[in-house]
């Protein structure tokens, strides 16, 4: 069987970057897929052609699975696709209900690509960029629909001024899920409410059902004394990784290779990739952590996702944030995620640049690749800082409260500035020697 590409070479803001090549968890979106096409398949799978369209698809033409690169699924999103495809052994393409309450939630927001269709019973369903075929191309396609499962689960309690009609916060937590990487906030979503959280509430009604794991669970904790979420069967630590014994850390949780955990660290449902330093003090929890990223003593990360390579300083705050590659964010800063006067949900920047009402009322901000962010600052709800951009706090600019550019990026202004480099222009410029200029 072949995989076929569909590229999508638009760029995702802030980053200017693809949704392929964005990491999400701690890998790139584009090496995600192959993992689990290589899982699911166990090598039966060769790369077919790259596809600039939809339309292209039509010179598909043996057995294949074809889907569009931006689109972020989970395993079992694509093991219930394919099973039901290989069952009805007629050409299938994936769609999502449209009453789905965490499709509807999630996905469907700042999203543009998905059509409109309607299922066998007459109900609204949308469309995705993910189809099976199992003799080639043919206009004779039959729509599997796959339902998330989702489970409403609040994830904090707050008083009524902060959440208008609710008192608990909730989220819908899909046992399958899938996304269109279209915006920061979808990096957002992907990462953290159908990624580590999902994953916690999956990992709960896995224990709910099954009394053999549940017994090996109290098992291991008697055997390692222990909690039980924090025993190895739920704490997944890569090799020549060190610990300190202070350290608090519940699953589940996975921590990569040669990372080193400080003095004091409490650490609650993360994914932390390779070579990660988490110094003495920092508190995670519900966030992702790139390769080759540091945190010094006292950060703070809630519901957070950071991409590789990146410093988060000390006692700085970062509450349902991106952050990019290569990025600094400076000591002291906070990342709010709440409108204090207008209680009423959040607009993000769509793939276009143009601001959604995402349905959401807490939500944190997001960092493009290569910025640096100096100390002390604090960035409003939903703002975005393109790639590229020095931020310098000064009694001028210590509130971030709009979008910043790249043209309003601080190292423009000062003596020096020219050495940082610019690596990660918008689709409509290019580079020449001495800067980047517009076509």
């Amino acid at each position: 069987m072949y995989r076929y590409i569909i590229e999508d070479t638009r760029h995702v803001p802030p980053f200017n970057e693809p949704a392929s090549l964005l990491t999400i968890g701690t890998k790139p979106l584009k090496l995600l897929h192959e993992d689990l096409f290589m899982n699911l398949f166990r090598q039966n799978l060769e790369l077919g052609a790259t596809l600039s369209s939809r339309d292209d698809i039509r010179s598909v033409n043996q057995q294949a699975i074809v889907y569009r690169d931006n689109l972020w699924f989970d395993s079992e999103f694509l093991e219930y696709f394919m099973r039901v495809a290989r069952t009805l052994k007629r050409a299938c393409r994936a769609a999502i209900p449209a009453d789905d309450p965490a499709y509807r939630t999630y996905t469907l927001p700042l999203s543009s690509g998905f059509e409109r269709g309607i299922d066998t019973n007459g109900n609204p369903i949308y469309l995705l960029d993910l189809w099976y075929f199992p003799n080639g191309y043919t206009d004779d396609i039959v729509s599997v629909v796959v339902p998330s499962d989702a489970k409403e689960k609040g994830f904090y309690s707050v008083p009524d001024f902060m959440s208008m009609e609710q008192g608990d916060l909730t989220h819908y937590l899909p046992m399958r899920a899938v996304l269109s990487i279209e915006s920061w906030v979808h990096v957002y979503f992907a990462n953290t409410i159908f990624g580590v959280f999902a994953r916690g509430s999956r990992f709960e009604e896995h224990v709910k059902t099954h009394n053999f794991f549940t017994l090996k669970l109290l098992w291991k904790g008697v055997l390692e004394q222990k909690q039980v979420l924090s025993t190895s069967e739920v704490v997944r630590v890569g090799k020549n990784t060190v610990i300190h014994p202070s350290a608090e850390i519940s699953g589940p949780t996975t921590i990569g290779d040669n990372c080193f955990i400080g003095p004091g660290v409490v650490i609650d449902n993360c994914t932390i990739g390779d070579h990660v330093t988490i110094d003495q003090g920092c508190q995670l929890m519900l966030s992702t952590i790139g390769n080759n990223c540091f945190l010094p003593f006292r950060a703070a990360l809630y519901l957070t996702a950071v991409m590789e390579s990146t410093i988060i300083a000390q006692n700085a705050c970062l509450q349902m944030c991106v952050i990019g590659r290569n990025s600094f964010v400076g000591a002291g800063n906070t990342f709010t995620d709440f409108n204090l006067v207008a209680q009423k949900p959040i607009r993000a920047a769509n793939i276009n640049g143009d601001l959604e009402s995402i349905g959401q009322i807490v939500l944190g901000g997001a960092v493009g690749h290569n910025c640096r962010v100096g100390s002390g600052m604090v960035i409003f709800p939903g703002r975005m800082i393109e790639s590229d951009v020095v931020l310098v706090a000064s009694p001028q600019r210590r509130v971030i409260s709009r979008n910043v550019t790249f043209e309003e990026s601080d190292h423009h202004f000062v003596r020096g500035g020219d050495v940082h480099k610019r690596f990660y222009p918008r689709p409509d410029e290019r580079h020449e020697e001495g800067g980047w200029n517009k076509w």
